[in-house]
């Protein structure tokens, strides 16, 4: 299953150019080594890397000699599409320009903090005790690109999410509103009451100041 953040940085790399060429044609291990100047075993051992991410996946084999096992042949899976794309951040600047001309600005907001809960239902539900639940959210917010750590300021009770930069900088420069979505997020894996301390001017950066709410009902 591909995951959340995985970093656009792949198709700089040997994986990148392997899932390059198979976005052209299937091949087989042997193929992909003759085009990349890599040893078959190499090329493997990507593969499997890229089997395990949910972004190739083996379709059945071809016989290329007359003598010897046929060739296990490969494929990308469509989740491959997505990290190739360059639309999603102009579709998501159009979006928001259109929702800000459509909505008031509370609307808007009130809008993307649904957004971001919706966000938060796909991803695994976080336990135990607020300080384990908000470095859950952190470790999902670098997952998604953010820089974050966690600073205790209230022993079991307060927490500070900080990160150098912000996963949805492109669009906060555009709609500060969109870091709505991101507090609701937290708010949903957390259980508890979070409050932005962003700085939304220059670059961007994300911090979110988590308390405990001993009577909120968390979600399931």
């Amino acid at each position: 299953m591909l995951r959340w953040g995985m970093s656009e940085r792949i198709l700089e790399t040997t994986r990148g150019r392997v899932l390059g060429l198979l976005r052209r044609g299937d091949m087989t291990a042997d193929e992909l080594a003759s085009a990349l100047g890599l040893t078959d075993n190499a090329v493997r051992a990507h593969l499997a890397t890229l089997e395990r991410d949910g972004l190739v996946r083996s379709i059945g084999e071809r016989r290329e000699g007359r003598i010897g096992k046929p060739a296990t042949v490969y494929a990308v899976t469509p989740e491959v599409d997505s990290l190739f794309s360059k639309a999603y951040l102009p579709l998501l600047t159009a979006l928001l320009a259109e929702l800000g001309q459509r909505h008031t600005p509370r609307e808007l907001t009130t809008l993307l903090a649904d957004v971001g809960s919706r966000l938060a239902a796909g991803a695994a539900p976080s336990s135990g005790a607020l300080g384990e639940r908000v470095q859950a959210a952190s470790t999902l917010l670098n997952e998604l690109g953010g820089l974050s750590s966690v600073e205790e300021v209230d022993p079991g009770r307060g927490y500070v999410i900080q990160s150098r930069g912000c996963p949805v900088a492109s669009a906060v420069k555009q709609r500060p509103e969109v870091c709505q979505a991101i507090v609701a997020l937290v708010a949903e894996l957390t259980g508890a009451e979070v409050s932005s301390c962003c700085q939304r001017t220059g670059q961007p950066s994300c911090c979110f100041e988590v308390h405990e709410q001993p009577n909120r009902k968390r979600r399931r």
